[in-house]
């Protein structure tokens, strides 16, 4: 960037207080009901609409496939705007607030429809749903951005809102089956209860957040960088393009087993009643895994400790096609040494986003945490939508029947595609990551110029609440 080589000749920052355990629990709040509202919205709630409600398979697809077409639109604008949002409330709490009632009601809609509830009910109650959890979800992760000018403290922040959100999407697995709604034929019975949770959690959660979490005051924008040069600029940036990269091959990675990971179970392994079971525990890992590699970040640095735990996911990935009918425990000595893998995926990206936001500041004398996370979040789409679209039409060219038996080209299609490709994508991903140029050295440089400049102004005693 333009000028990074010049001395810098201000005195070193205070530095920043540790938030306390207290605020970055009621941050990550939110982030439970809302994971565990998504879960039941790619799950349970298109069989429900295309069976119960009458409305067939095709039909529910193609809503639903123009229902997330939406999200190119309202990302990056929700993103663009609450950049711009400025006032004595914040720029991200309003719209967390707004975002509010809109989930909430489309929610309640959705999950429990009137009779007769038909295609333009889920249409319009889908698109209100998306909108909403973008106005919430996404701010909330810019604000998370913004809570700490600090480099190993921003991956705190983010462990504890991507652990909330492991979490919920764990409580949306159990709680139907903790209510006995364990068959297909239950998936009203499902939803009904994934929504009482949500409409009576999710209030409390943002009430916990706006009471306890601090906003940094940031200067008002005066005459903002309009979206051309705001693209060169983005263009420009080695970190943002490296991460960018490297967290959409990796989300392919990742997309690829967890798209198959029925289907490898029930058709490979014939266990699926242990299906359940073993996603559970995958999950868990990564949880249980996140302090580990948070510690071994502060020591060897972020980018240096994600693509380790790229490389142990692969050596275990790789160990995947010798595994035959009826391998329980090797399969979930994978699940819990992967798993332990996914700990640094959920965590590391998540908090050297908030650098290459840093480095834009740095370029621009703006904050735009807002439009960079709307960008993470079509890549994490995108990342997902691809891993479908090459997964399923390569098994139903090799012959693939979910139904019944299959060939063994198929099995072997599925096998390959389970595990092995998604370790050729996890190499190419740490590819891109070798020599990311934001070290904590360059972050602390970073930081002493946006303080230079006076960007932005913190009042540490709320930071340190």
């Amino acid at each position: 960037m333009a000028g990074d080589s010049e001395p810098i000749s201000v005195r070193d920052p205070a530095p920043a207080q540790p938030l306390s355990s207290r605020v970055l629990a009621a941050y990550g709040a939110p982030a439970l009901p809302l994971a565990a509202l998504g879960l039941p919205v790619f799950i349970h709630l298109p069989t429900f609409y295309a069976t119960a409600m009458g409305l067939g398979f095709a039909t529910v697809g193609a809503i639903l496939l123009f229902a997330r077409l939406w999200d190119v639109i309202t990302d990056p604008l929700i993103g663009f705007l609450s950049d711009r949002t400025m006032g004595r409330f914040g720029r991200r709490r309003p719209w967390i607030v707004a975002g509010l009632p809109l989930v909430l009601a489309a929610t309640w809609a959705l999950f429990v429809p009137p009779d007769g509830a038909g295609a333009w009910h889920l249409l319009l109650w889908s698109l209100a749903l998306y909108l909403g959890w973008t106005m919430m979800i996404l701010p909330l992760s810019a604000w998370g951005a913004e809570l700490s000018p600090d480099y190993h403290e921003r991956s705190r922040i983010a462990a504890y809102r991507e652990g909330f959100l492991v979490l919920g999407t764990m409580l949306a697995l159990g709680l139907p089956v903790a209510f006995g709604h364990v068959d297909a034929d239950d998936a009203g019975e499902a939803l009904t209860v994934i929504a009482i949770m949500i409409i009576v959690a999710l209030p409390l959660a943002v009430i916990l957040l706006l009471a306890a979490t601090p906003d940094s005051r940031l200067r008002a924008m005066q005459g903002a960088i309009g979206p051309i040069r705001g693209l060169r600029v983005l263009s420009r940036n080695e970190g943002f393009r490296r991460l960018i990269i490297a967290y959409l091959i990796n989300g392919i990675a990742n997309g690829l087993p967890a798209t198959l990971f029925l289907l490898f179970v029930t058709h490979r392994l014939a266990i699926p009643e242990q299906a359940g079971a073993l996603l559970a525990i995958y999950f868990l890992c990564g949880v249980l895994a996140v302090p580990v590699w948070l510690k071994l970040s502060y020591r060897f640095g972020k980018h240096r400790v994600w693509c380790a735990a790229m490389v142990w996911a692969c050596l275990w990935f790789a160990m995947v096609p010798l595994l035959g009918p009826g391998d329980f425990w090797p399969f979930l000595a994978i699940c819990v040494l992967t798993g332990i893998a996914l700990g640094a995926d959920l965590v590391l990206p998540a908090s050297m986003q908030a650098d290459v936001i840093d480095a834009d500041t740095v370029q621009t004398g703006e904050r735009r945490a807002g439009l960079f996370f709307a960008l993470w979040g079509m890549a994490t789409k995108l990342a997902l939508a691809l891993a479908v679209g090459l997964a399923f039409p390569i098994l139903s060219f090799a012959g693939f029947d979910a139904e019944g038996d299959n060939p063994q080209a198929a099995l072997v299609t599925l096998v390959v595609l389970y595990s092995l490709v998604p370790v050729i994508f996890k190499g190419a991903a740490i590819v891109f990551m070798i020599g990311f140029p934001i070290t904590a050295e360059r972050q602390h440089e970073m930081r002493l110029r946006i303080e230079q400049s006076g960007i932005e102004e913190r009042d540490n005693a709320n930071t340190s609440a």
